[in-house]
């Protein structure tokens, strides 16, 4: 039968069992000791942080008025950042899962000067719960979980070991050799139980079940109280789903910069490249071809033939030129039958002996933009290859990211690795910082290994949901 917690779960991998009680509780059990010790410094970092914050605090609100008051209540703030870092510290004894970092800047904008970085631990949300927690929750969840957590220490532990340390108590014994302080009032009490027993007897047998039962329940109670401290720490110490929105926010404007200037830099380039080579040769056939008809009218017929050549062999390089110039243009091959036949165009059309490796689901899951981004990238690392490394083979790997066999890849891993001499690396204003540029306006990531002497490996890793900024 399928319980409704089951069905929430979903249903258990195969061949995985579900742990037995002794199992789970011998995990229980080792997490014990941390979670104890954990309990114990809690108890005294709340202490502490109660009575540093509560006055600091509470002075700097009286001296509001005055110039002085904000800087106490912002050095108070950030002491409450170090009292509630430091228990999130201390929680990894409990065996706990970590507690993430907040979003310590939340500012829309890097705003700068004095007043702007003064009160901006003012206007986060973060440093004042964190206040809260150290003034106030804190040191009360601290006291029951200390009272608790030294009440099933001493109990377990004593009760357990009472039959030796009790002899070294002084007290009342009689002529027989027994002796006890309590255990003839129970036998009193309960004489059909404890009939004929010694004071002393009745005690230790008290104290053996007593220290029992505790030590038995220790990893539950002190594990409960461990927990309820994480889960506190977790709400009011840990990451918000607002930092994650703050931290998303933040990558899409830099990636949006990043896709802004990487544009820019490029149609300055074309701009550039345009300017000093096809239109002076274009400039100059256009006076050849003037002179080609004067000469021809004038019925030089020599000339003007050599007019002609040197005006072909202009129109030639001019062409030349455009060819090369459009590598930095998305060929219609790339719309109209994707990125992989793409590549291997751009492979084929090398000087270089270039290794294609796709994976065959590549146009399937790449959109249109990281699919261009992509093939300029294994565009201009040819081209560099080709002018600068000496290289003469290269290999272009292509290959789909999955966290698991059955989950959607995630990311696009394209590798371009050449056999030149190396020593390639990003320079401003050169090409690999604007390919970095380029793949960072679709939050990806450019890798560069040219160590002297070869071989140059580029990697460019981009996230398969990247959308253009």
């Amino acid at each position: 039968m399928t319980t409704t917690t089951d069905a929430v779960r979903g249903p258990r991998p195969a061949g995985t069992a579900t742990p037995g009680f002794w199992a789970t509780y011998t995990q229980w059990w080792l997490r014990t000791p941390g979670s104890a010790l954990y309990l114990l410094l809690v108890f005294v970092l709340a202490m502490l942080s109660i009575g540093v914050l509560a006055p600091l605090f509470w002075t700097g609100v009286g001296l509001l008025v005055l110039v002085i008051g904000l800087p106490l209540v912002v050095l108070t703030l950030l002491i409450a950042r170090g009292f509630g870092i430091a228990d999130r510290f201390l929680l990894q004894l409990s065996g706990l899962p970590r507690i993430a970092e907040p979003e310590w800047n939340r500012d829309k904008t890097d705003a700068t000067g004095f007043w702007a970085t003064l009160t901006r631990p003012v206007r986060n949300a973060h440093y004042w719960v964190y206040i809260l927690h150290g003034m106030i929750l804190n040191p009360i969840v601290s006291t029951i979980s200390f009272v608790l957590t030294i009440t099933w220490l001493s109990v377990g532990l004593g009760g357990l070991t009472y039959w030796f340390w009790g002899l070294f108590l002084p007290r009342n014994w009689n002529e027989d050799g027994s002796g006890g302080e309590w255990g003839h009032y129970v036998a009193d009490a309960v004489p059909w139980l404890f009939g004929g027993w010694s004071s002393w007897t009745i005690e230790v047998v008290l104290y053996l079940i007593a220290g029992a039962l505790f030590t038995f329940t220790m990893p539950w109670v002190v594990g409960g109280l461990a927990r309820a401290h994480h889960a506190i720490a977790q709400g009011m110490l840990g990451r918000w789903a607002s930092d994650d929105l703050v931290t998303e926010v933040r990558a899409e404007a830099a990636a949006r910069g990043a896709a802004v200037h990487a544009e820019d830099v490029a149609l300055r380039r074309l701009e550039r490249d345009i300017h000093d080579g096809p239109q002076q040769r274009l400039v100059r056939l256009q006076l050849d071809l003037a002179a080609l008809e004067r000469r021809a009218g004038a019925g030089e017929t020599d000339a003007a033939a050599d007019l002609a050549r040197e005006a072909r062999e202009h129109a030639k390089a001019a062409l030349d030129e455009l060819r090369a110039l459009s590598s930095g243009v998305a060929p219609p091959l790339l719309q109209d039958r994707g990125l992989a036949a793409a590549l291997d165009a751009v492979a084929a059309a090398s000087p270089l002996h270039v290794n294609v490796e796709v994976d065959p689901d590549l146009d399937r899951v790449v959109g249109p933009e990281v699919a261009r981004t992509v093939y300029f990238v294994v565009a201009e690392l040819l081209t560099n290859a080709i002018k600068h490394s000496g290289a003469s083979a290269a290999t272009v790997k292509a290959s789909l990211r999955r966290p698991a066999l059955v989950t959607p890849p995630t990311h696009l891993d394209v590798w371009v690795v050449d056999n030149g001499r190396g020593g390639a690396f990003a320079a401003g204003g050169h090409g690999l910082e604007g390919l970095q540029q380029r793949v960072a306006g679709l939050r990806g990531a450019l890798v560069i290994d040219s160590p002297a002497g070869g071989p140059t490996a580029v990697g460019a890793h981009i996230p398969l949901g990247a959308r253009p900024a």
